[in-house]
């Protein structure tokens, strides 16, 4: 049974395989949250994103609630948002938010397996997430 004591990291990188598919369909030129990035330099959530944007938000609740909403503001402009998020269909943010707005859901078949630095400070590249995902399509273009 998982220790739900240790703090966990929320920033976990999407593995290449998985984001150049995504990539070679939809030519993404902005993430808005980059892997182990220094928002002191630039924070996602509070510039302009581009015209194609590629999004693996933090899992926490209200980092995640927040990517998904700038999201869908971002698509109300006219911009494609592809969203890599764990799956979570009970919840208010995907009945309020999610649903209404998305262009297109993929359930994922298997779990994803993210790289990055776990509790021991090493970083992995087979680090399975604890919930299953979904890409979520907002897409503003005309």
């Amino acid at each position: 049974m998982k220790n739900r004591n240790i703090p966990h990291k929320d920033d976990w990188a999407t593995p290449p395989y998985f984001y150049d598919e995504l990539n070679g369909e939809f030519d993404f030129n902005f993430d808005p949250c980059p892997y182990q990035h220094d928002i002191e330099k630039w924070n996602g959530l509070e510039i302009e994103w581009k015209e194609r944007n590629f999004i693996n938000p933090p899992y926490s609740r209200k980092l995640k609630d927040a990517f998904v909403i700038k999201a869908i503001e971002e698509s109300k402009k006219g911009k494609l948002c592809v969203m890599l998020l764990p799956v979570s269909t009970s919840t208010q943010l995907f009945h309020r938010h999610i649903l209404p707005n998305q262009k297109e859901i993929r359930f994922i078949e298997k779990r994803i397996k993210f790289c990055g630095v776990n509790t021991k400070g090493e970083y992995v590249t087979g680090k399975a997430g604890m919930h299953d995902s979904m890409v979520v399509v907002f897409d503003g273009r005309a």
